[in-house]
């Protein structure tokens, strides 16, 4: 039991006893891929892109849930795909109901505009 403490607490404390306390200015910086960030690397996605994939998520999800019972479909007969239909159907109208409320519709100009370009450093 000490041992498995151990090898669960060393990896946890040994770097705060090891490591540098001073940084530096350079590991506060934004790194993308190894080239400098121009303007603000902070930028919005509009909310139609956030709608989107928690409407692909939950109905994943839910489709999900059609493997198993077509597994054990076969001891239900009738009264089984009659629970299915009615599962799809919710389905359906959630479908229907997030279609309608604009989900999918995609405008242009609806993702904040890109922040202004500013001349890079190494440029000159």
């Amino acid at each position: 039991m000490l041992l498995g403490l151990l090898i669960g607490v060393v990896p946890l404390v040994l770097p705060l006893l090891i490591s540098p306390r001073y940084k530096g200015a350079e590991t506060s910086k934004t790194y993308e891929c190894g080239i400098d960030t121009v303007g603000s690397a902070w930028s919005r996605f509009g909310l139609g892109y956030t709608l989107f994939a928690l409407v692909f998520v939950a109905f994943e999800v839910d489709l999900l849930y059609l493997f198993p019972v077509a597994l054990v479909l076969r001891a239900h007969h009738w009264a089984g795909v009659a629970w299915v239909a009615l599962f799809l159907a919710i389905l359906s109208l959630a479908l229907v109901f997030v279609w309608r409320k604009g989900v999918f519709t995609w405008t242009l100009g609806t993702v904040a505009p890109p922040p202004p370009k500013m001349d890079s450093p190494r440029a000159s």
